[in-house]
């Protein structure tokens, strides 16, 4: 269709498994349950990134629909507020795509990425070496 960018393809998986793991999600007895965590970034927060990503730098820019950005942001915020929740922590998690992939661009990490938006877990404070 031509109202949807050729990413569409790739977003709409995307929202769907972000709405599923949603809908499934218990919150761990006792948490943190990293393993749980790691995997919402790794399957989602990361792809759902990637895709935003690769439409802004390669090559032409996307034409990403509104719906289409609004499908990776809700998956983006659905992901980080289920990895924080692995973390014992509920957060109504509210960030753009764009801001999440500056910070990937800076961090190079999606693990650094979900922290630093969403400070969870808290870092440990180092102690001077």
């Amino acid at each position: 269709m031509s109202d949807r960018s050729p990413y569409w393809e790739r977003i709409k998986p995307l929202a769907n498994r972000a709405q599923r793991d949603s809908e499934c999600f218990e919150p761990p007895e006792e948490p943190p349950n990293e393993e749980e965590a790691l995997e919402y970034l790794r399957e989602g927060v990361g792809p759902a990134i990637s895709v935003y990503v690769e439409g802004r730098t390669g090559g032409e820019r996307a034409p990403f629909t509104d719906v289409e950005l609004s499908l990776l942001e809700q998956s983006l915020n659905s992901w980080l507020s289920l990895y924080a929740q692995c973390y014992g922590v509920q957060l109504d998690a509210d960030f753009s795509i764009r801001e999440a992939a500056t910070v990937l661009v800076d961090t190079r990490n999606v693990v650094d990425t979900a922290q630093v938006l969403t400070h969870v877990p808290e870092r440990a404070k180092r102690r001077p070496e």
